[in-house]
Parts: C-alpha cells; structure tokens; sequence
C-alpha cells in the first residue's frame, strides 16, 4: 500500500489514445491508494518494467510533455511494462485501468505563471514503498524536479538502475528573469543530479558537447524526428488562410511556441517589423499562449493570435505559412523547429 493522497490505476498512454484504445477499452475503472496490487503491474514477457517519472505529461502541451508521451507510447508498442509517475493535472484527474500500463499520481502544485502546469512534490517515501513492492528493471527521469529528485533519491536507495533525460535548460532561463545569478547554482544542481544517474539522454550532439564541457558525465545522444505523415505540405489550406484575412500571395509568417520571456520574443518582434519593412502585406500569424501574450498582441495589434492547437489543426497551421521564426535561444532542441 502506498499511503497519502496518491492514486495508483493502470491505464493506456493518454496522448495515443488512437492507437491502442481499442486494445483496453474493456478493462476501465479507477482505484484509489489503498487498493495497490502488486500483481497489476507484472512482466509476464521478455520485456522490461519501466519506471518513467515526468513532471508534465499530455494533456498538458509543452515540447517535453509530447516527447516523454511519445517514448512512452514506443515503449509500451515494444510490449515494455511501463509504470509512470506523474502530478495529478486536476482534481478530476482520474487514472484510468489497462493491461501492462500502470499510472501513479501524485500531489502537484501549480507552475507560477504557468497555472495550467503542475510540478511535483516530494515523494521519497512514497516511491520506495512502492519500488520495494514491486521493482522495476529501471527507473527513467525525464524532469529534475521534487518528484525527479525524489525518484533519484529513492531508486539508488533501492540500488535500481537510473537514466534520466536533459530536456529544458533551466539554468538559461534566468538571464530571462532578472535572476542570472541563478545560473551556477541551477548548474551545479542540474550537473549533480544527472551525475549520479548511470546514463543522460540528449536530443543532440551539440548539447553533448556544450553539457560535457560543463562537467556533466555519462552523456548519450538519443535524435528527434517528426512525423511526416501528419506535419506535411499536404496540409496547406486556402479556407484557413482566407480565415487569417490573407489574400492572394501574400507572405503569412508564423511563430509557434510559448509567450514567455524566455523564448527571445522580442526579436519576434523587431524581425517581423523588419520583414514589414520589405514586404508591407506581410501577416504574422502567432500560434500558442503564455503569460506574455497581452504583452505581445499589444506590440503587434496586426498579428493573428490563434491560441493553442494540436494535431491536425496545428500541422494546418504550419503548412498554411510560408515562413517560419523561431528566436529562441535556450531550447534544447525545439520540437518545433522539426
């Protein structure tokens, strides 16, 4: 049994619903913390049991939400045993019950300026309780926050085996914030933290390189890709760009991604003034939200602000533009990008 306000359910990857719903559709229910069984979560197969412990997860949109969901959906494809262990996103937030998926929800709380975000809180206790009933093969982080470090914490306790992932560069987003004295100690936590896992995932060989020259050790380049069949020029439509009050051949630019200090946005700005400046009829179209957005729709009263869109509304989105800006500096790799 794991005690406190946890809830421990086994359910199918919620951001692939499409691909194995049917699968699991007949075995739905929820359980509570004190219905815990060690038998939900067997290896019946040769296959691993992974523990996959994430501080964001879909339906939550952000770059290392859709890339931990995309991981887990290959993994369990693989017929892997994946535990995953995450904040609770709402109060209705309900696991749901599945065959070789099991979900593990803990107290959050909300991101500032981020509300619709959660982080996790410290968890040791929980986790070894729950890891010394029913072990995993290996435990993967995906985010240095408390639940991460807890999840570190108690998986060498437990001498479990630990990778983790470098995802978000913290540590630059403080020049961002007017705190950029917090850029050595976020470093030297980060260095600590991914140092004592036996292995750290990176999207690129540059960030191996630029981690490595700042002390950080056991670095394995893992590349992104895109999914071509869904992001593709096929989806340009005439209907959506009449909707954007485009006319005819003119040049549509769009930014997609976070209104947030740290994503450079000011050089949005003084780039598209600069495109203006050699193509009047140019549209921006700025795809996302954040806590910068009246901020930013007040700098640009002209621009299109469509919100947040996903699947084929978003690949629609990109393929209905013609040019791409992306002024970013501190992304590790910027989904978008692809």
């Amino acid at each position: 049994m794991v005690t406190g306000a946890r809830e421990i359910a086994v359910t199918a990857p919620r951001c692939h619903r499409t691909v194995a719903q049917g699968r699991h559709d007949a075995a739905m229910k929820t359980s509570t913390d004190s219905d815990l069984i060690v038998d939900h979560f067997p290896a019946a197969r040769r296959s691993m049991r992974v523990a996959c412990v994430t501080e964001t997860y879909p339906p939550e949109v952000n770059g290392v939400s859709l890339t931990v969901a995309r991981m887990v959906d290959g993994l369990y494809r693989r017929n892997h045993d994946v535990q995953l262990l995450r904040p609770r996103q709402a109060t209705h937030d309900a696991a749901e019950v599945s065959d070789r998926f099991q979900e593990v929800l803990f107290k959050g709380l909300p991101i500032p300026r981020y509300p619709a975000l959660r982080m996790g809180l410290p968890s040791k206790a929980a986790l070894l309780k729950l890891w010394a009933l029913s072990r995993p093969d290996v435990v993967h982080i995906a985010t240095e926050g408390p639940l991460g470090w807890s999840a570190l914490q108690a998986a060498t306790h437990l001498k479990l085996p630990v990778c983790s992932d470098f995802r978000t560069n913290f540590h630059a987003y403080s020049q961002h914030y007017g705190v950029g004295w917090l850029y050595r100690p976020l470093m030297v936590y980060l260095r600590k933290f991914h140092n004592r896992t036996h292995c750290t995932m990176v999207p690129t060989e540059a960030l191996r390189r630029e981690l490595e020259a700042n002390g950080f050790q056991n670095l394995t380049v893992v590349t992104r890709g895109v999914d071509t069949q869904q992001f593709s020029p096929a989806r340009r439509s005439e209907a959506l760009r009449h909707c954007w009050g485009v006319a005819g051949d003119t040049l549509v630019v769009t930014c997609v991604g976070r209104l947030a200090r740290e994503k450079n946005l000011d050089l949005l700005v003084r780039a598209f003034e600069a495109i203006k400046r050699s193509e009047p009829r140019a549209m921006l179209v700025v795809v996302g939200t954040g806590p910068l957005h009246a901020e930013l729709q007040a700098r640009l009263p002209e621009a299109v602000f469509v919100g947040q869109r996903t699947g084929d509304d978003l690949a629609a989105h990109y393929a209905s533009a013609d040019l791409f800006l992306f002024p970013s500096l501190t992304e590790t790799f910027g989904n978008v990008t692809t």
